[in-house]
């Protein structure tokens, strides 16, 4: 969403306090725009054009799934570095 928004909505580290009582249940979820998963990971994502003007300049290049997720398997996990690579 952060790529996508143009840093209009930006990614937040995510930190629990989990409590005592109870199990603690954690949902990961993964969405592609595409049936094909070939197509969805070589599909290009930027910022959204309508978000995009002079006064609003474009943060990130476009890039693939693909290009995405290799950085984030070399790179490591770090959510707070993950777009870096990615700014313009």
């Amino acid at each position: 969403m952060q790529l996508i928004s143009n840093d209009k909505f930006v990614s937040v580290l995510h930190r629990v306090l989990s409590q005592n009582i109870g199990p603690r249940i954690s949902v990961a979820s993964f969405f592609l725009n595409s049936r094909d998963p070939i197509e969805g990971t070589s599909k290009i994502y930027g910022p959204i054009k309508e978000l995009i003007s002079e006064e609003n300049p474009p943060i990130y290049k476009d890039i693939t799934i693909k290009d995405y997720v290799a950085h984030f398997h070399t790179e490591g996990r770090n959510v707070k570095f993950s777009l870096e690579p990615f700014k313009l």
